[in-house]
């Protein structure tokens, strides 16, 4: 029905079509716009709309609306909750997707398990009884359904073996910490998937202001790792995300700035002084990356000092 009325020329016609799920997802679709749509991607609450000072509200409650704005930490993770139930019993079933909504469940509870680490199907399917190509099934529902996100590797010609599967997150924080019962922060600084959860946190931070496209991350078989790496206007940025009080620079991202010839890199942490650990590295408090975001998106970024 759109399609005629974006191809009249006599009258310029404009629609704002809205979807929580991918368009290759969803079945039934019988015309893609193709050439006359453009898709925008629409996060959640970001820390530039919430403030620095609300940073551990947003870390553990996520960027839904009402699970930010919730009155107490109980009735947010409640809300939660009933938003995981809805989507797996409601709305996955009416995108033409058959598939047992507790099924899904223990697939996304293991996925949250697997938080921040490489993919593996193989270890998937066997604790869900099930096949390799099954399981990477399940995972593209959840990334079409935007709440996952399978980050792809990069590997070139370096002489050394790199990992090729990618790595995987729960994309929005405040359900990955409903899927492990979080509801304050005290609970979240004990649990084994604090640093992991700040780095799917930082990581979608850092993507809603670069966006997601050409973004990867680099790992070699002996160790030597880079959490975030992209390429903009042919400089190449490096992001690492560390849990600390006062992060230094590591021999993997020593490896990882002479492997890929990065221009700059940054350790972005919960802290607040921004300082260099390297003539090409700085420790970076995630209440500046705004800056440094606007920074890649000039032609010629300024240099560490």
């Amino acid at each position: 029905m759109l399609r005629p009325l974006a191809d009249r020329r006599s009258a310029t016609a404009r629609f704002l079509i809205l979807g929580s799920a991918s368009p290759a997802l969803i079945r039934g679709v019988s015309e893609t716009l193709a050439g006359r749509a453009l898709f925008v991607q629409v996060p959640g609450f970001s820390l530039d709309e919430v403030g620095p000072e609300s940073m551990s509200r947003l870390w553990l409650r996520g960027g839904f609306p009402r699970s930010y704005l919730a009155e107490s930490h109980a009735s947010s993770l409640r809300w939660r909750d009933s938003f995981i139930a809805t989507f797996l019993e409601r709305d996955i079933p009416q995108l033409g997707i058959r598939i047992p909504a507790e099924t899904l469940r223990r697939f996304w509870m293991m996925l949250a398990h697997c938080h921040a680490q490489t993919w593996n199907a193989s270890e998937l399917a066997r604790a869900l009884s099930t096949t390799e190509k099954t399981a990477r099934h399940y995972l593209d529902i959840l990334a079409g359904a935007f709440v996952a996100r399978i980050l792809p590797p990069w590997h070139e010609n370096i002489g050394k073996r790199q990992i090729k599967a990618p790595k995987v997150y729960v994309r929005d924080s405040g359900l990955l910490h409903a899927l492990f019962g979080i509801e304050t922060m005290a609970d979240l600084r004990v649990h084994p998937k604090y640093g992991a959860s700040w780095e799917g946190f930082a990581l979608e931070q850092v993507l809603s202001r670069l966006g997601d496209s050409n973004v990867f991350f680099w790992r070699t078989q002996r160790g030597a790792e880079l959490d975030l790496f992209l390429i903009r206007h042919g400089r190449r940025y490096g992001f690492e995300f560390k849990c600390s009080d006062a992060p230094v620079m590591s021999r993997s991202l020593g490896i990882a700035l002479e492997d890929l010839n990065l221009n700059l890199a940054w350790i972005v942490y919960p802290g607040e002084q921004r300082y260099p650990v390297h003539k090409r590295v700085e420790a970076l408090p995630l209440s500046d990356l705004e800056k440094v975001c606007r920074d890649i998106v000039r032609r010629d970024p300024p240099v560490f000092k």
